[in-house]
């Protein structure tokens, strides 16, 4: 059971990867006509960019139908599993959070929301194939992180005022 769990915990971590591969290579590369919609206004609610959740999600199908299917590769299930709550883990994130695809109130104060939330917004800065920075989906390197601002106490700014 634990190695499972271990495939599952895996190949969600090792899909960050996958993914900032995929957009830096694949979406801002080759099948650019198919991510350049989402980098600039279109119409409508769905995008030729949905065009990569088809393909990670029949990926995904695939490895937990040859896992169930073959005993012997029954690691793949689990492998499409981890595939699968990446892609979950990406929806709510990409789509529901930031692009707000998905009206819902999510509270992104903490540092972490704040720092991943700000490396797409600069990734999205850029509007063509070329220049464009920040290609993870749910890491973000410290450098995209701003201060926190300090509030001073009650006392001090009440003293400061007399």
């Amino acid at each position: 059971m634990l190695v499972n769990v271990a495939w599952v915990i895996g190949t969600f971590l090792f899909m960050e990867g996958v993914a900032w591969f995929t957009h830096k290579y694949v979406m801002h590369g080759f099948l650019w006509k198919w991510h350049s919609d989402h980098h600039n206004h279109h119409a409508g609610f769905f995008e030729v960019n949905d065009l990569f959740a088809v393909v990670f999600s029949l990926t995904a199908i695939i490895l937990i139908f040859s896992g169930v299917q073959m005993p012997e590769f029954q690691y793949l299930a689990w492998i499409g599993a981890g595939v699968t709550l990446y892609g979950l883990f990406y929806f709510i994130f990409h789509d529901i959070i930031v692009h707000r695809r998905v009206k819902m109130k999510v509270d992104t104060s903490g540092r972490y929301m704040q720092r991943i939330v700000r490396a797409h917004y600069i990734h999205h800065k850029v509007h063509t194939k070329e220049g464009a920075e920040a290609f993870g989906f749910l890491y973000a390197p410290k450098k995209y992180d701003r201060p926190v601002k300090t509030r001073k106490p009650e006392s001090q700014s009440k003293s400061a005022s007399a």
